[in-house]
């Protein structure tokens, strides 16, 4: 009597296949033969990782298959017929690749409006907004003063950062190292004024 290693005894009592195959067996995932594969067929295949539908175009002369990925129109290789899980009869899947691609040249289009309706007035730079609240000041401000001048005065807002005082800080220093030729005057440490 042979002893049987763990590795041929598996969950569910399966012998000779891994636990992976019992699982893809139970879902319907089988992988197919190279006999099954045809030219023009469309299939489920493994793409990075993902399950999609792709049309094999071409015998690949290195062995495999030329094949495009309908959902995004990409060209792939299947390099064997173990990536491919079994034929793609007309699913809904493969119709929904379709309607994406309008979907996305309207956002394109939509994109290209806002920027070109957009031609009024240009915005501030923080830097320049920065200059601007501190000739408006009395005094010397740090940069989170600043950030909170310009954010009451309309002239500038964050669009999203969550330290855009550290952001100004560091290009006000890097302004400061023009030396004379500097838009801004450092009083003490961390405060700044707008040279005259």
């Amino acid at each position: 009597m042979k002893a049987e290693t763990p590795a041929t005894v598996v969950a569910g009592g399966s012998r000779g296949l891994t636990m992976a195959a019992n699982y893809k067996t139970r879902i319907g995932e089988t992988t197919m033969k190279k006999t099954e594969v045809r030219i023009g067929g469309e299939y489920y295949a493994n793409v990075t990782n993902r399950k999609v539908v792709v049309r094999i175009d071409a015998e690949n002369s290195s062995g495999g298959w030329d094949a495009t990925n309908l959902t995004t129109n990409k060209k792939v290789r299947i390099k064997s017929a173990q990536r491919l899980l079994g034929s793609a009869r007309q699913t809904p899947a493969v119709e929904s690749a379709e309607p994406s691609t309008p979907t996305r040249a309207v956002k394109r289009v939509k994109k290209a409006k806002a920027t070109n309706v957009d031609h009024g007035e240009k915005k501030l730079s923080c830097v320049k907004a920065a200059l601007q609240v501190l000739a408006d000041s009395p005094g010397p401000m740090n940069a989170q003063e600043m950030i909170a001048a310009m954010t009451e005065a309309g002239l500038w807002e964050s669009p999203g950062g969550k330290t855009p005082h550290a952001t100004l800080y560091s290009a006000i220093l890097r302004e400061m190292k023009k030396g004379d030729e500097s838009r801004f005057i450092k009083t003490e440490r961390g405060r700044f004024t707008a040279r005259a």
